[in-house]
């Protein structure tokens, strides 16, 4: 019997599916044909060369294949460096200005160097009836040295091919021609409340996606109580405007109340679309960097997160969250095919990253299978950068596990967190006693009082994976660490159990050694010349030079504190600098000490002709031989004309000097000089803006919401961690948008 009858899921946590439809009239507005799985229609491959036939979809599903690729767009790589081939003796390759000639059906494959034609993919069913070619639909062109083939294959009106392909795709986006449209009579008066009714849900869902909040509640029939934060704050919309409550809800047709989890998807990918295309216009076909990281969910699925860095048209260094990508496996070939179908999916091309920047796992850093070796393979101008962050994390753990009793001590801090953590009784003995000994501070005029002044304190948990975060737990401790001490005290006498009085009286007698207070003092001295270079280095417009300015400026402070401490401490510093030294190689790479000469520091004391002619030869694709040789004349007059102008006599940094050139127009004076500028500041320093991303997903993704789906959680985190391009994105851009993706009841 079960073959006859499709299963029902029971009405569980509606909070848990944001996905789950409720509205079946809306749902029918969308889809109307039979339930089918849709796994191959939610993920389309882009690039044109590793789609499957379009006959190979189930009739009913080929018109919404047909509308997703054309709602897409032709696949249009215009940054990608196309390859040379030999044909007729002579070498070819393919020109992106056909893409503005042809725009409208012209598409390009990457993965197999061939132009391919959107329109005969789309309908190529009936151009085999009619008796039409493959040339561009299977096998794909790549007669470069024929260019005439492109405009042969559109043919002549009315019996071309190709022609009729097109026809028919204008007539499938035609929403005016459809019979939906046809049977639902339209006036204006009808338009303008849907217009009200679709900007109403429109508004809901940019204040959720900003603010990160779930869409959809436990339970959202007419009598719930509570449904859900959209319902909710749609009806809020309402009873603060009379025009959008008449419209709205209750007030609106059953089959178009545009209030349904698919309509409100189609809300929030518009949202995400529009951010993203505002950030690959950022972009502009330019050079980039890419930051990568992975981390599993709350329901344990692997997401691969994905930053560009980048220099904008203001010579400004940008930091761009593009989404995330659920992968199956987290090897390097599954994460560079993921890349490659994100680059396809926004006609970007791998042939123009010139940054790398991931963390020291080896699927990712592998210098012969990993990803960045992956990536270097096709796009030997894609130096990789280990992210410093994680490198100073590596230097701070390899010294503490390999000096057994600097790891004691961290173990008994970690107990001690533990015990005078244990219970809300012993946080609330903690404060008691803070605020005995606070009010005898003031009594005796110690301590002063004022607004903001001597807040509660607590002792801190440190994240195992960020170390600087013990060095707040340190800082705390030595604060109340008579507070600490008393309340161990509490615990040895007043414990409930056995077991808690040996430990508090075990940490009791640990904490009155020399031995804790020597590495207590210790570790915050060390810890707190590397956390102040843990925290610069995460900063979103750090550039490489200024990395390695600050890595080296924590080396001289370690050193001095060696050469000027006491001879037991040298032993331990040794070793700290020792390990400093051999996890930060990387800064004395020939790339990075060409890049030297660029700085603007002292009214640019390094500048160095030869180091910047070497930079350039390093990226082969970037630079012809005949601008190189142009450069050397450039660099002569750049310096000369930078040196004599008083406005760049107090640039410090390279983010600063970019910025400047653009406003000063210099970038135009001296466009080789400023090309060589954006590729060193396209280089990553550390994947800290990946790894706020994740931190965004806990507060988007959480155990309440832990069914979410792949691409509803992307296009959530974009809105989310972009609220600035967010903002400037118009509800009317979100409409037009919205009205494209499916066939509406209403064509405004």
């Amino acid at each position: 019997m079960e073959k006859y009858f499709k299963k029902v899921p029971p009405p569980e946590s509606d909070a848990k599916a944001d996905d789950l439809p409720s509205n079946l009239g809306e749902r029918k507005d969308k889809r109307k044909s039979p339930p089918i799985d849709n796994t191959d229609i939610e993920d389309l491959p882009s690039d044109p060369g590793e789609r499957k036939d379009i006959m190979e979809y189930l009739s009913h599903q080929r018109d919404e294949v047909r509308h997703k690729y054309l709602t897409k767009g032709p696949c249009q790589p215009y940054g990608h460096t196309f390859k040379q081939i030999l044909k007729s003796g002579s070498l070819s390759r393919f020109n992106p200005a056909w893409f503005d000639q042809y725009g409208s059906w012209l598409e390009y494959s990457i993965s197999k160097e061939r132009a391919f034609c959107l329109y005969c993919y789309l309908f190529k069913d009936e151009i085999r009836m009619q008796g039409g070619s493959d040339a561009f639909v299977k096998e794909g062109f790549n007669s470069w040295n024929k260019p005439d083939r492109l405009r042969t294959h559109m043919g002549k009106p009315p019996n071309s091919f190709h022609i009729i392909a097109a026809q028919k795709c204008e007539d499938l986006m035609n929403q005016n021609q459809s019979i939906v449209h046809a049977l639902f009579k339209q006036d204006d008066k009808v338009k303008n409340e849907y217009r009200i009714r679709l900007t109403a849900s429109i508004d809901a869902s940019r204040f959720l996606l900003r603010q990160g909040l779930s869409f959809r509640g436990h339970f959202e029939k007419e009598e719930a109580v509570n449904k859900g934060n959209f319902l909710q704050l749609l009806k809020y919309t309402g009873e603060q405007n009379e025009t959008i409550s008449k419209v709205i809800l209750s007030n609106a047709p059953g089959n178009n109340q545009m209030v349904s989890p698919l309509i409100q998807k189609d809300i929030v990918h518009s949202f995400a679309e529009e951010v993203r295309q505002a950030i690959l216009e950022e972009i502009g076909h330019d050079v980039f960097g890419l930051l990568v990281d992975e981390s599993a969910d709350v329901s344990h699925k692997e997401q691969m997160g994905v930053v560009f860095r980048f220099v904008d048209k203001r010579g400004a260094i940008k930091e761009r969250f593009i989404g995330v990508v659920h992968v199956k496996e987290t090897s390097s070939l599954a994460l560079k095919s993921a890349i490659d179908d994100l680059f396809a999916r926004y006609g970007m091309s791998i042939k123009k990253v010139r940054g790398q920047g991931y963390d020291g796992a080896s699927n990712m850093r592998g210098e012969f299978n990993g990803l960045r070796s992956l990536v270097a393979r096709e796009n030997s101008s894609a130096y990789y950068v280990h992210c410093f962050a994680h490198q100073l994390q590596l230097v701070v753990v390899a010294v503490a596990k390999k000096h057994f009793d600097i790891a004691d001590f961290f173990d008994m801090i970690s107990t001690l967190l533990n015990v005078v953590g244990a219970s809300c009784k012993r946080q609330d003995k903690f404060r008691e006693i803070q605020r005995e000994e606070l009010e005898k501070q003031i009594s005796s005029g110690e301590v002063k009082t004022g607004t903001g002044q001597n807040q509660e304190r607590s002792l801190p948990r440190p994240a195992n994976t960020r170390w600087g975060s013990h060095h707040k737990t340190l800082l705390r401790l030595e604060e109340l660490f008579s507070t600490t001490i008393k309340v161990l005290e509490y615990v040895q006498e007043e414990g409930m159990d056995d077991l808690q009085k040996r430990q508090a009286c075990g940490l009791l007698k640990y904490f009155h050694t020399f031995d804790c207070v020597f590495y207590l003092h210790l570790m915050l001295l060390i810890l707190g010349l590397t956390a102040n270079l843990s925290l610069a280095l995460q900063e979103k417009d750090q550039n490489i030079l200024n990395a390695m300015s600050l890595v080296e400026s924590t080396k001289r402070e370690l050193q001095k504190l060696r050469d000027d401490g006491w001879s037991l401490l040298m032993d331990k510093l040794l070793l700290f600098i020792q390990e400093f030294n051999d996890r930060f190689t990387e800064v004395t790479t020939d790339l990075l000490i060409c890049m030297a000469a660029l700085s603007p520091t002292d009214s640019f004391y390094a500048f160095d002709k030869e180091k910047l002619v070497r930079l350039a030869k390093l990226y082969p694709e970037d630079f012809t031989y005949g601008e190189i040789l142009s450069l050397e004349q450039q660099l002569d007059i750049y310096i000369d004309n930078i040196r004599r102008d008083e406005r760049f006599k107090s640039v410090e940094n390279l983010g600063d000097l970019s910025c400047l050139m653009v406003k000063t127009q210099k970038h135009i004076a001296h466009p080789l000089v400023y090309r060589l500028l954006k590729l060193v500041l396209t280089l990553p320093v550390a994947t800290a803006s990946v790894e706020r991303c994740f931190s965004a997903m806990k507060l988007v993704k959480t155990a309440a919401r832990n069914r979410i789906g792949d691409q509803f959680l992307s296009d959530c985190m974009v809105c989310f961690v972009e609220k600035e391009l967010l903002d400037s994105v118009s509800n009317e851009k979100v409409i037009e948008r919205f009205q494209k993706m499916n066939e509406r009841r209403v064509v405004l």
